[in-house]
Order: C-alpha cells, then sequence, then structure tokens
C-alpha cells in the first residue's frame, strides 16, 4: 500500500475554494483503479492549513493518478492560490489490521 500525505496553505480566504476544488474531485480519484481513500481535511488550529491523505493499493495505481486529468486540473488551481511549496510525504505502508 501507498500513502500520501499532501500539506499546503493558501489565504484564508481562498482556502474554501481550495476545499471545495477537492471535494468536487473526490469522486473521481476515489474511483480511480487502485484508489483506498481520499481525504481532504481543513486544519482547525490554522485557516490557512489543508492536508490530503490519500491511500493507493500500489505504486503503480498512485503513478496513474498523477498521470490523471483530476491530478491536472488540482494543480491548475490549487498551484496559483498557494502561498508556499506544498509538502508531499509518500509512504509504502503494510495493512497489518483493519478493525470495525
Amino acid at each position: 500500500m501507498l500513502i500520501a500525505i499532501l500539506d499546503f496553505s493558501t489565504a484564508a480566504i481562498d482556502r474554501p475554494a481550495a476545499l471545495a476544488h477537492l471535494d468536487n474531485e473526490r469522486d473521481q480519484v476515489r474511483s480511480m483503479p487502485g484508489n483506498v481513500a481520499f481525504r481532504v481535511y481543513a486544519s482547525r488550529e490554522d485557516d490557512t492549513r489543508i492536508t490530503v491523505v490519500h491511500e493507493w493499493e500500489d505504486q503503480a495505481s498512485f503513478v496513474g493518478y498523477l498521470g490523471s486529468g483530476s491530478f491536472a486540473r488540482s494543480g491548475t488551481v490549487l498551484r496559483p492560490i498557494m502561498t508556499g511549496a506544498p509538502v508531499s510525504r509518500r509512504f509504502h505502508a503494510e495493512l497489518l489490521e483493519a478493525v470495525v
């Protein structure tokens, strides 16, 4: 499994537009082969911060996402309103247990 965590900031006034864009892309990303989860979080401590957590079955699925129209659209919409460089951390993970 591959987990990607993206952190970025916008001006407080731009954060609702960034969140709306990510919400609009959610269903398309979730329907991509190998996507396990796509979650968007607005920081409670800082009205400029956004975190996106992706889970993918494997590296190939994530690479497919990086080449997708959804990824390109997000870059076109989000990059101009980011107030600094985004930070993307990517992890290989092994699921030990899913507790329901």
